[in-house]
């Protein structure tokens, strides 16, 4: 039984990697259609689509950079300021 778990915990730990690498992807496909919308001046759907990008990877710097970047734009600048802080936490020499 022990020896059951066991080897069930560690399939389970070798098995995150791969979610996580899916996670991020997740995450930069948000962060590019993000990007496409702003282009075309739809920054409500872009600050939702980084909004949801940093909520699946809270760890993930260029979509906190650009999440600022639509706070500015929606005048929302303590909110701007919290995100570039939070992507220059994250990836200080960036």
């Amino acid at each position: 039984m022990r020896k059951t778990l066991v080897l069930s915990l560690i399939a389970l730990a070798l098995a995150a990697p791969p979610a996580l690498a899916g996670t991020r992807d997740e995450a930069r496909a948000q962060v590019q259609f993000g990007i496409d919308v702003a282009q075309k001046g739809l920054w409500k759907e872009a600050l939702y689509r980084w909004e949801k990008a940093v909520e699946l990877d809270p760890k993930y710097a260029a979509a906190y950079n650009n999440l600022a970047i639509a706070y500015e734009h929606e005048g929302l600048f303590d909110k701007a300021r919290q995100a570039y802080e939070k992507a220059t936490a994250l990836e200080p020499k960036n």
